[in-house]
């Protein structure tokens, strides 16, 4: 046993010692290169002395990165999360200067625009080098991985005999989308789970599922996390009894939709007993918590996302890494947009502004803090984690979801999906990796550039309100938008959206993906088709006819609640099932999808879903997206759950996975088959018997 620990000393030091050669030479490398950074006086020096100065000048860097910087990203938590990202490569550069003064000999010089190069340089160097020399040891591995996790749970050692659950949530992922990835080869993990390969055996199942009409991560991950998405009809909606507009991904909705989900389902949510949770708009009861958005609006200890980042960016190596990956990212986006600009690619939306940061944020920051803080709750043993990544989704709304921007994406998520399965063979129990997806994404242009003008400007004109000259843009509202504006503490306030609208005749026209939602706000009620006919006599029938239109959903005094289309059409809810009039090409479960989102108390007057064509998948985003999902229509409505087979399976032969709330149950039973946490399921009809 001594024996064992001494050759792991002697390891270490090695490792040490080899990292200290190479940033040395690193440093002496970069004096002959950078004009601005000096390594000998005035009046020079032997190559000894040069060869000293370097390696004391390396060794000191490498001690205040290994004991200051954790001290100065801890001071630094008050800033928001994104600055200090970008503040990355400036506290590298002063920590060098700050090595080159501690030389008694004062021979080392460099303008402070070089240092933060040459300490970008050495501290990508040492960390490849340390990486690389410790791959072959799995005890470094392990270690170097653990200094993510929380060490606080060293207190409390989990019990090895009881496997995890990792559940990773490919945001915006569809089941036809992944299967032709894996077909091209770009995701090759998967593949092997899938048995998909010369020789390979499957490990996992792969079962698509069917979402509600609101096929969005708020409605999708409220109802698989929190076990209820009740009342939760679109992206974002007006609540006439509040007089608010509701949004999914603005922090003070969030929150309070999960207590409303809380109360709906009667418990805490699926990671309530030893979870955590990262990246998500919701908490899911977890008590760990880091990049989440419904706590994101609090002041409180109980806010973990400032100590999500921490975790991440106390390590210099992965901050300048993270660092530099932004800025190539930001040239990748600006590229790949000038060449869909200049080659005139159909459809189009704009990329401009802030959007190539918000991308980067997105699959860079986001990505690398998630996975960091994955693999620390694996190490420390946690029993349940669910995680979002959100970078797919984010890239697709503007790239469309089969382009070759996001195709790049995939492969890069599944790479992070192999660092997590190694990650996985080092903690101290056996975990079992679940992949899925809260929604898929549908292609199309968006209905703003086929007609020239807006949802909001037909429904003005269908009310013979005046119409302005030049439709504007409904902005895009994404998750990974919302999570930039929570790392810089910026309230969730979207272009032409007003949080508090003042009560008047005109209607509020909202909309989220190829879904949109019309409410009157000067009328207390829910209005009937009756009630709109009345007062507005135009506006069914110039909706109902547009070519751009799906179908409507009204309440009516004689039927209760009718679907609306072209030529006419009127079914009411109950017929939908022996005629489905404008919903056939939407497909099986259409119907239900319908009369569920009928049925909530804060559906909107009027609810419009765009067209779609069964044929290509195309649908009309009535936001700025070519890549759109919140409405029904294509693969928006078809995600995917992959599997271990070590679970039973999710449905029974010829049985289909439909709405968030049946994930729930099954991720639930999943935990009960590993002795995991016991949520409970019963419904609230249940528990008032």
């Amino acid at each position: 046993m001594r024996g064992v620990r001494w050759r792991r000393v002697a390891s270490q030091v090695g490792r040490s010692v080899a990292v200290w050669a190479v940033s040395t030479l690193t440093m002496l490398v970069l004096a002959g290169i950078l004009p601005d950074f000096r390594l000998r006086s005035a009046d020079g020096d032997s190559a000894t002395d040069i060869a000293v100065k370097a390696a004391f000048g390396a060794g000191a860097f490498g001690l205040l990165s290994a004991v200051v910087w954790p001290l100065l990203v801890r001071l630094l938590l008050l800033v928001p999360a994104l600055v200090l990202g970008l503040l990355v490569f400036f506290l590298n550069g002063a920590l060098l200067l700050l090595a080159l003064r501690l030389d008694p000999g004062e021979r080392g010089t460099a303008a402070p625009e070089t240092a933060v190069v040459v300490a970008a340089v050495m501290s990508a160097v040492a960390s490849a080098t340390g990486a690389a020399l410790a791959v072959r040891d799995d005890d470094a591995y392990r270690r170097r991985l653990y200094r993510l996790s929380d060490r606080r749970r060293r207190s409390k050692p989990p019990s090895p005999s009881t496997p995890g659950t990792v559940f990773l949530q490919l945001d915006g992922v569809g089941h036809d989308v992944l299967l032709d990835a894996v077909a091209k080869g770009l995701m090759p993990t998967v593949a092997r789970w899938l048995g998909i390969g010369d020789g390979a055996r499957p490990t996992h199942r792969l079962t698509p599922w069917r979402t509600d009409w609101s096929s969005q991560t708020g409605a999708s991950q409220l109802g698989i996390l929190h076990g209820s998405n009740h009342d939760v009809p679109a992206f974002r909606w007006y609540e006439k009894d509040t007089r608010e507009v509701v949004v999914c991904n603005r922090p003070s909705s969030a929150a309070e939709l999960q207590r409303r989900a809380v109360g709906y389902a009667g418990h805490g949510g699926l990671l309530a007993v030893d979870g955590a949770s990262r990246g998500n708009l919701f908490s899911g009861g977890a008590e760990q918590q880091a990049l989440v958005l419904s706590v994101a609006a609090r002041r409180s200890r109980e806010n973990r996302s400032r100590a999500g980042y921490f975790a991440y960016f106390s390590d210099p190596a992965n901050a300048v890494r993270t660092a530099l990956s932004f800025v190539a990212e930001v040239g990748r986006e600006i590229g790949q947009s000038t060449r869909a600009r200049l080659g005139k690619q159909r459809p189009r939306v704009s990329r401009g502004g802030l959007y190539p940061l918000v991308r980067a944020f997105a699959t860079v920051v986001e990505r690398d803090v998630v996975v960091a803080a994955v693999t620390g709750d694996m190490l420390a043993g946690r029993t349940a984690v669910y995680a979002d990544l959100v970078a797919y989704d984010e890239v697709a709304h503007h790239s469309g979801p089969a382009s070759r921007d996001a195709q790049k994406v995939l492969e890069r998520l599944d790479r992070s999906l192999a660092l997590i399965e190694k990650v996985a063979e080092h903690a101290p129990r056996p975990y079992r990796i679940v992949v899925l997806s809260d929604h898929g994404q549908s292609p199309g242009e968006t209905f703003r550039s086929r007609y020239g003008l807006t949802l909001g400007d037909l429904v003005r004109a269908g009310c013979g309100l005046p119409v302005p000259r030049r439709a504007e843009r409904t902005r895009s509202g994404t998750e990974a938008r919302a999570a930039v504006r929570a790392a810089l503490r910026i309230p969730v306030e979207e272009h032409g959206e007003q949080h508090r609208p003042t009560r008047r005749s005109e209607p509020i026209v909202l909309a989220s993906g190829n879904l949109g939602l019309i409410s009157f706000p000067d009328v207390t009620h829910r209005m009937s088709k009756e009630e709109i006919d009345a007062r507005h006599p135009a506006l069914l029938p110039t909706l109902a006819n547009h070519p751009g239109i799906g179908f409507l959903l009204v309440r009516s005094d004689e039927h209760g609640g009718v679907v609306l289309g072209a030529y006419g059409a009127e079914i009411p809810l109950a017929d939908l099932d022996d005629n489905p009039g404008p919903l056939a090409p939407f497909g099986p479960g259409a119907a239900d999808a319908v009369r569920r989102t009928h049925t909530f108390p804060h559906t909107a007057d009027i609810m419009v879903n765009s067209f779609h064509d069964p044929a290509d998948g195309e649908v009309l985003a009535f936001e700025e997206q070519i890549g759109s999902h919140g409405g029904l229509g294509g693969e928006q409505g078809r995600p995917f759950l992959l599997s271990p087979l070590g679970f039973s399976p999710p449905v029974g032969e010829g049985e289909e996975l439909v709405g968030a709330e049946h994930v729930h149950r099954v991720l639930c039973r999943w935990m009960r088959e590993s002795d995991g946490p016991q949520v409970p399921l019963e419904t609230s009809e249940e528990r008032a018997a």
